[in-house]
């Protein structure tokens, strides 16, 4: 049997060596049309700037490797140009005709590069191999770069912007849409926002590249960006010209079934070139990440030696390093939601990363969605250390088709340097739970205009900084100042992060006020909405 496997990326190399494992007769091919195969290709920013020095580490495998270790042939800098699905064969760009008894497509996706006008190639680079990297590193090192712009803010483009501030480089982000890191909503990529203009980065939002000029970006708003170097990272795009000429149903990517066959029962797809299924709509979507291409690869290896293996769909769990913070996900985010027209509630929580008497305890907010009979829709957080962890206790949780009684029933690890008692997320299915039990009202930013808004923190902490409007009415005094409250207006309770505010909404509602809303985050993440520019009571 010869299986022949198109790409030598994280899908591919996965399914070569998973093949071997199963099958030690199989003739197994890996055609690569670059001069690399199985790179990491999430450390090309950290390659770039020298946290990782050593440029043997990027390096997974090495063709020699997976010949001495599994006897599989990889041909380098070698292109399919065609594929005969009917009489099974590729025809290379050295005019080379390869039978097969199975074909694997998994030539992931390419970086979008727009036809900009003016662009110039010589000093503008993507970052999708190894050699992309390298380019880069020599260009500055040889071409006195001071000045670099990054056109994109999703992940790729975040941490090279991030490599190059640490390199010294005056750093440039520009980003076409209202915020970065698509994956999360706004009130998350605002404090991720904050972090990298914090730390020196030139933030340029809702703005888009009109053209190049010799050393300046012209941007859609016509102002201009000097530049010695520029990465384009705007996204990537799935490799389907092949599949399409063959004949294979494709879409945005390549149409895969839940075994990851195309639509020929002899050829396979796997990694960034397919449209899998999301997790939580079961939409067919794009989700370019080098989990699932890994996971994707065994599960074609398995299929192929008649093991039926099913790939589960697709959650898009991420997480992104952004200087001091950590970004993570999982799931759907509210646009989504709203988009696909999926009923969900939400709320905030901030939990802190271990026991807050313990040193050196970090904030770390989290944003949870969810449904009416509790099913979890998605998971974000943002933080300093710790947000992944829960991130991923919640994405398993999902995976598994758990509930937020599943999040309060979890039963994680505890100890004063690594977490509280009730762990965040015990406390986020707690919060999620009194909101589906009708014991908390939860109100949100965009429900503070035209409500009293009463702030619960004693007045010291009050007159700190309040939201806009707000009276205030301690929880120690609530009880004995009922008559101050309104009954027949809608009024939110208001404290630092949303616990306070909670327990004094529920002394209301056992008071006979059913008007009574609880502001979920509190005054910290109103902060976020508003920039930072709140009213003072100091005076």
């Amino acid at each position: 049997m010869r299986i022949i496997i198109i790409g030598g990326g994280a899908a591919g190399a996965s399914c070569a060596t998973r093949l071997r494992r199963l099958n030690e007769d199989a003739e197994i091919i890996i055609i690569e049309r670059t001069g690399e195969v199985s790179i990491a290709n999430c450390g090309l920013p950290y390659y770039i700037s020298d946290v990782i020095p050593n440029r043997d580490s990027i390096l997974v495998s090495t063709p020699q490797k997976f010949k001495s270790w599994f006897n599989i042939d990889v041909r380098l800098e070698t292109e399919v140009i065609e594929i005969n699905k009917e009489e099974k064969f590729v025809l290379t760009n050295s005019n080379e005709k390869l039978n097969y008894d199975y074909l694997v497509l998994a030539n992931g996706a390419s970086p979008i590069v727009p036809n900009f006008a003016g662009l110039n190639k010589d000093k503008t680079f993507v970052v999708r191999t190894l050699s992309d990297a390298d380019k880069i590193k020599n260009h500055i090192r040889n071409n006195s770069v001071k000045k670099v712009a990054v056109i994109g803010g999703g992940f790729i483009g975040i941490e090279i912007a991030e490599n190059l501030i640490e390199m010294g480089l005056d750093t440039t982000l520009i980003e076409l849409n209202n915020q970065i890191l698509a994956p999360v909503d706004f009130e998350i990529a605002k404090i991720a926002q904050d972090e990298m203009i914090k730390k020196g980065v030139n933030l340029i939002l809702s703005d888009g590249v009109q053209k190049f000029s010799e050393n300046q970006i012209v941007l859609n708003s016509n102002n201009a960006i000097d530049y010695d170097l520029c990465i384009l990272a705007i996204g990537v795009k799935p490799e389907t010209d092949l599949a399409r000429k063959a004949g294979l149903e494709t879409n945005r990517g390549i149409i895969v079934d839940e075994y990851l066959k195309t639509s020929n029962e002899f050829i396979y797809a796997a990694g960034d070139n397919i449209e899998a299924k999301d997790f939580v709509s079961g939409q067919n979507t794009l989700l370019p990440l080098a989990g699932p291409a890994n996971r994707q690869g065994r599960i074609v290896a398995d299929n192929i030696c008649g093991f039926n293996s099913t790939y589960k769909n697709t959650q898009g769990t991420s997480v992104v390093k952004i200087f001091d913070l950590t970004v993570a996900s999982s799931g759907n985010n509210e646009k989504q939601l709203k988009q696909k027209e999926i009923p969900y509630w939400k709320t905030y929580v901030y939990g802190r990363s271990h026991a807050g008497y313990y040193p050196h305890s970090d904030m770390i907010l989290y944003k949870l969605l969810f449904a009416n009979d509790g099913k979890i829709l998605g998971i974000q957080g943002i933080g300093e250390s710790g947000v992944e962890k829960r991130v991923d206790v919640i994405a398993t949780i999902m995976r598994n088709n758990g509930t937020v009684q599943d999040m309060i029933d979890a039963e994680l690890c505890y100890a004063p340097p690594y977490s509280s008692a009730k762990d965040p997320v015990n406390i986020l299915g707690m919060s999620a739970d009194n909101i589906l039990k009708g014991l908390v009202k939860p109100a949100y930013f965009e429900d503070l205009e035209d409500a009293v808004v009463i702030d619960v923190r004693p007045n010291m902490i009050y007159k700190m900084g309040t939201i806009d409007g707000a009276i205030n009415i301690p929880i120690a005094e609530i009880r004995k100042r009922l008559d101050e409250i309104p009954r027949d207006k809608k009024v939110i309770l208001s404290c630092n992060t949303g616990y306070t505010s909670y327990c004094a909404s529920r002394i209301l509602a056992q008071k006979g006020f059913n008007n009574v809303y609880s502001f979920m985050g509190g005054y910290e993440l109103y902060k976020e909405f508003v920039n930072y520019n709140v009213k003072s009571n100091l005076t």
